[in-house]
């Protein structure tokens, strides 16, 4: 079972208070410390699947609360471990056990942090986008698979996107914002620059790693939603190194590429089919995140706010689900239909 310990900074005084706040919780253990003449601090371990509720507690007892903070740390080890239970102990937890199994993720708080940074648009993002451009640029062009996979793990696209998932399931508007500004200007950047190569470098669209960008198909569709519920679940139980096999799966930045050298190139018939998967993985990324995300009960606190984000993320679902039944509609006309 994954724990997290929270510090939580109070006035002096308020103890019992914390107490009462998390007698409902499931917690291993709870101290107090006193850090200084007006301020303690209440260190409580609990595991993952509670942090959330303890998070939200904390907050709405003592959200106006001067000099009120928490901080959540996550636990890598433990001594002692914790021992197997025996039968009858067994089947006396096995209602927690089911319920953990449900939810198995982290909290709100910690998937926040998680993607936070990846939705600011910073002059690391652009360098980033740039980078990738140049690496995917000349592994396309030299048909050298290695260097592609290097563009692909980079992945400066794909943090957006599960920004913007995460945002949309939460009906978090200022994180929306944030996430779609910074995925338009990471997709004009590589348009433009991918433009610029095509027209400077000879591009040949007969090269595998070429043409294969410009055939897509239902199969495409499928790998493309199956990624982006991965990497949304990976996510939510907070093993982020798990990412890496979805950059490579559902690799975005690749076909957006490819369309602005064959666009440079003068190869526009074929282009079409490059930003057309580009638009498929771009679509079924959204959708599946959106998905797994609510499967996985992310939702706000509120229930104002919860209410909110039911409607937008019903809306949501249903536009990106019409663009991508459009998508496969263009498939299907131009005989792309196969896998």
């Amino acid at each position: 079972m994954a724990l997290r310990l929270a510090e939580i900074i109070l006035p002096t005084g308020n103890e019992e208070i914390v107490e009462v706040v998390v007698k409902d919780l499931k917690i291993e253990e709870i101290w107090h410390l006193k850090v200084s003449e007006k301020r303690t601090m209440s260190r409580v371990l609990i595991s993952s699947e509670e942090s959330e509720a303890l998070m939200d507690a904390l907050d709405a007892r003592f959200a106006g609360t001067e000099g009120f903070r928490v901080i959540l740390h996550s636990i890598t080890a433990i001594l002692p471990r914790e021992k197997d239970g025996d039968e009858e102990g067994d089947e006396g937890n096995d209602k927690e056990k089911e319920q953990e199994a449900k939810v198995g993720r982290i909290n709100r708080e910690e998937l926040y942090g998680g993607v936070g940074d990846t939705s600011k648009l910073t002059k690391v993002y652009l360098v980033t986008v740039a980078l990738s451009v140049i690496v995917a640029s000349i592994g396309l062009v030299k048909d050298n698979v290695a260097v592609i996979i290097g563009a692909m793990v980079i992945a400066p696209l794909l943090g957006p996107n599960m920004a913007l998932s995460l945002a949309t399931t939460l009906a978090d508007v200022r994180l929306a914002g944030l996430s779609l500004r910074t995925l338009a200007v990471g997709i004009v950047l590589t348009t433009a620059l991918a433009l610029a190569f095509g027209y400077a470098l000879e591009v040949d669209p007969t090269t595998p790693e070429i043409a294969s960008r410009t055939n897509v198909g239902l199969g495409d569709v499928g790998l493309a939603l199956a990624s982006g519920s991965a990497g949304a679940l990976f996510l939510t139980i907070g093993i982020s190194t798990a990412l890496v096999g979805v950059m490579l799966a559902v690799a975005i930045l690749p076909p957006l590429v490819t369309f602005g050298l064959l666009i440079g190139s003068g190869n526009f018939d074929l282009a079409v089919d490059a930003m057309l998967l580009f638009s498929t993985n771009l679509i079924c990324v959204n959708l599946a995140g959106v998905i797994t995300f609510v499967a996985q009960g992310v939702r706000p606190r509120a229930w104002w706010e919860a209410d909110k984000a039911k409607k937008l993320t019903a809306w949501a679902i249903t536009i990106w689900c019409a663009l991508l039944t459009l998508l496969i509609m263009l498939m299907v006309f131009w005989g792309k239909g196969g896998l």
